[in-house]
């Protein structure tokens, strides 16, 4: 169901979705309030072009010629978004069809928020995420018990302020894959905007389905992205003593012999992660600098009130 009086812009990512896209999809042409569907093929070529061509919703579709990760999709999407509000979907994820309704509801209820979060949930029927907290070392974290208030949105479904996204810098694209949704909370934070949660607006979500947690790419695009979001939002005391500790772990692990077999405990990622920090640090510093021009708040307060909650 689109309309071209639609507030929402629900943008879906996918990437060698063939297997989960028409479920998408689906779920979306149920949804009980009209709006604007708008798919980023990340160059895909598992016949995800025919799955959508096909469809009977009839998406918009901006097909790129190279992956350029969901946080790369998400930043290319955000150029075409002319509604007020723009929604993240996974492509392996399914909403009840009150969804985006319930989402929009809360959204217009609360005109200090600038990000409301869904409820998803896995084909179990375990709670993956009500929202992220921000854990006292930096890392964003899911949540899995209702809260009124959340520090960030979960990327895999959300309904956020467009003009509010654009305001803080966008979607970090150079991300490539996770944390561009912890980041892009955290400048809104510090803009002086909330983000709150809906567990009324229910998800079913495969997880996983396009990139594999636990495999090395994740933990590198991980590890990175997180030292990244603390270099650009957190007090630099903070993105300093991270940087540090990750930096003298990765020293030691090599004399460890009780050394976890996790990929993250890797010394050669963890040194292709550290490179590719320093390299870059210089963007990474002028891309603080530009939060610190558009800040209503101190790093230093939304640090002491979220961080370890």
């Amino acid at each position: 169901m689109t309309s071209a009086d639609s507030g929402t812009t629900v943008v879906v990512v996918t990437w060698r979705g063939a297997d989960h896209l028409t479920g998408c999809l689906d779920a979306l042409a149920a949804q009980t309030r009209p709006h604007r569907t708008l798919v980023v093929d990340n160059a895909s070529a598992d016949g995800s072009a025919a799955i959508l061509a096909a469809h009977p919703s009839r998406p918009e579709v901006l097909r790129l010629h190279r992956n350029t990760g969901y946080a790369g999709a998400m930043a290319r999407a955000l150029d075409r978004v002319g509604t007020p509000w723009v929604a993240w979907l996974n492509d392996d994820a399914a909403p009840e069809p009150d969804w985006l309704a319930t989402l929009e509801d809360t959204l217009e209820s609360q005109p200090l928020a600038a990000a409301v979060t869904s409820r998803l949930e896995l084909p179990d029927g375990r709670t993956q995420s009500t929202g992220v907290r921000l854990t006292a070392d930096g890392h964003g974290a899911d949540l899995t018990e209702p809260s009124d208030e959340v520090f960030g949105f979960c990327g895999g479904a959300a309904l956020l302020r467009a003009d509010a996204v654009r305001e803080v810098g966008g979607v970090p694209a150079s991300f490539f894959c996770y944390y561009e949704d912890t980041d892009t909370a955290w400048r809104l934070r510090l803009a002086g905007w909330h983000v709150v949660a809906e567990p009324k607006a229910r998800v079913r979500h495969l997880h996983g389905a396009s990139t594999k947690p636990g495999s090395p790419l994740f933990h590198r695009w991980n590890e990175r992205n997180r030292l990244l979001m603390l270099l650009r939002c957190a007090p630099a005391r903070v993105a300093v003593r991270e940087l540090a500790r990750f930096a003298a772990l990765t020293a030691v692990l090599p004399l460890r012999r009780d050394r976890p077999d996790a990929a993250n405990f890797d010394p050669a990622l963890r040194l292709r992660v550290l490179g590719e920090i320093v390299l870059r640090l210089p963007r990474t510093l002028r891309e603080r600098a530009r939060a610190t021009r558009i800040s209503a708040l101190g790093r230093g307060a939304i640090w002491d009130a979220w961080a370890g909650l």
